[in-house]
């Protein structure tokens, strides 16, 4: 097909292949294009809205949707399912406490119930949240806490095109403006992610976040850490960082938790499950008001929403996640699909991420004003091609400012092919590649959409849209 598909010895480097075999498959369903263009119109062009049997390769999220294996399904045996103090979460409470380095635990039925009790537990309303570039379920419940976000990512994260290795780091001098203006007291902590999602997967490097923590212990601010992908972003430090070379994903990983105060996980993601998520705290009074609060929000503070049998897997894949040959695999496969686009000259975020390949949908259809949803219409003419469902990150999951109502305008507009983990082989990679192509060949025809029906709160996931 191309360069990239000749033998290793020719490319003159050895293949590497998944440290895993297939032992169990699920058949798909390969629709014909009428097919397809009836079914994102009756998905109002939104991918979120498709049908999963309608569906050909789900490239929507790497959420829940990771292949487990063989010893998380044996592990989903051993489910204690007792309403209180389940002997399986000690046992996830013990792996969280290893492999992350955090005292106290709060497991909930996934990241998002864990970033509620954040939001409620540290922050007083008027209060500001200084973040390295949002992300849309974190940013709402910071909000609806009272909360007011402020984005203090370096600039460079905001150019697609820009080579910085460390994209998701922390601009310092923005955070001291911050608590120049408003006052230490008024920061409620800082809220920073791994792998920044919105910025395209960019890595934060272990000089920032030890930067940060001097910074934020010269004012007695706390930080708290979206460990959602922090196992990549781990990977990123191995590759990219000096001194790192050497130290295995395990050590890096707990090493940069520890310069932070406390994590929410979406174990949905990096720890390889289908469900789960935790919130784990260092300080005893967050603790407190977190433990009392998953009680009226998610369940009994010893399952948090979960089932025994779901925080036995889930202890399990922490255990897998942070393998070296693991996480290897998994960005290597990213980088597969990303190398494949790029020799067409198909403008994606640069360098490429952890969890996806994010096509500049700005770039892609230059003649689209952003206002036509260019990354929403991406993701549907994807769908209609080849059957690949892909996600937007732009102007829709931006929303809107909920001080004027306007729709908030980011600078980057992408479309997200995001990677389930151990699901999809190279095959499939060159399918999508291939797509992509086609729509891209035709890019000068397309036109962008019209939104017919919008939700109040996260509107990506529901809301509808019309060809213009």
């Amino acid at each position: 097909m191309t360069d990239l598909k000749t033998t290793g010895q020719q490319l003159g480097r050895r293949s590497w292949a998944e440290p895993w075999k297939i032992k169990m498959v699920e058949p798909l369903f390969m629709s014909t294009p009428e097919q397809r263009r009836a079914a994102m119109e009756a998905a109002g062009y939104n991918t979120f809205l498709l049908k999963s049997e309608d569906v050909y390769i789900d490239l929507l999220t790497d959420s829940g949707t990771s292949a487990m294996s063989d010893r998380q399904w044996a592990g989903m045996m051993l489910g204690d399912e007792a309403y209180a103090g389940s002997r399986n979460f000690y046992r996830l409470e013990a792996a969280i406490q290893q492999y992350y380095g955090y005292k106290y635990i709060v497991p909930t039925h996934q990241g998002r119930g864990a970033e509620n009790l954040i939001s409620q537990a540290a922050i007083k309303r008027g209060q500001y949240v200084p973040g390295n570039m949002y992300f849309t379920t974190t940013r709402l419940h910071q909000e609806l806490a009272g909360g007011i976000f402020v984005d203090v990512i370096i600039d460079e994260a905001h150019d697609s095109t820009h080579p910085h290795p460390f994209k998701g780091n922390v601009d310092l001098d923005k955070v001291q403006a911050l608590i120049d203006r408003v006052g230490a007291a008024n920061i409620a902590y800082i809220s920073l992610a791994g792998t920044v999602n919105m910025a395209g997967g960019q890595p934060v490097s272990m000089a920032n976040v030890r930067a940060l923590r001097a910074l934020c212990d010269q004012h007695g601010i706390r930080i708290y850490l979206d460990a959602t992908r922090m196992v990549e972003n781990a990977f990123f430090i191995q590759e990219r960082e000096e001194g790192y070379a050497d130290k295995p994903i395990a050590a890096i990983l707990k090493e940069f938790c520890a310069y932070t105060d406390g994590a929410w996980m979406s174990a949905k993601k990096d720890n390889l499950v289908n469900i789960g998520g935790w919130l784990a705290l260092n300080h005893e009074d967050v603790f407190e008001a977190a433990r009392n609060m998953v009680v009226v929000y998610e369940g009994l503070h010893t399952y948090g929403g979960m089932a025994g049998r779901d925080m036995e897997a889930l202890a399990i894949g922490i255990e897998e996640c942070v393998e070296d040959q693991h996480i290897r695999s998994r960005i290597g496969q990213v980088r597969y699909l990303g190398e494949l686009i790029e020799q067409w000259g198909i403008p994606i975020v640069q360098p490429i991420g952890g969890h996806a390949i994010f096509l500049d949908a700005r770039a892609f259809y230059p003649h689209l004003a952003q206002i036509d949803f260019p990354a929403q219409t991406l993701a549907a003419e994807l769908y209609l091609d080849g059957g690949v469902r892909a996600m937007e990150r732009g102007i829709v999951s931006a929303g809107r400012d909920p001080e004027t109502g306007d729709h908030r305008y980011p600078k980057l507009e992408l479309t997200r092919l995001t990677i389930p983990r151990r699901v999809y082989t190279q095959s499939h990679m060159d399918v999508v590649a291939e797509s992509v192509k086609a729509v891209y060949d035709r890019r000068a025809e397309t036109r962008g959409l019209t939104m017919t029906y919008e939700p109040q709160y996260l509107r990506f996931f529901q809301c509808r849209f019309a060809p213009k």
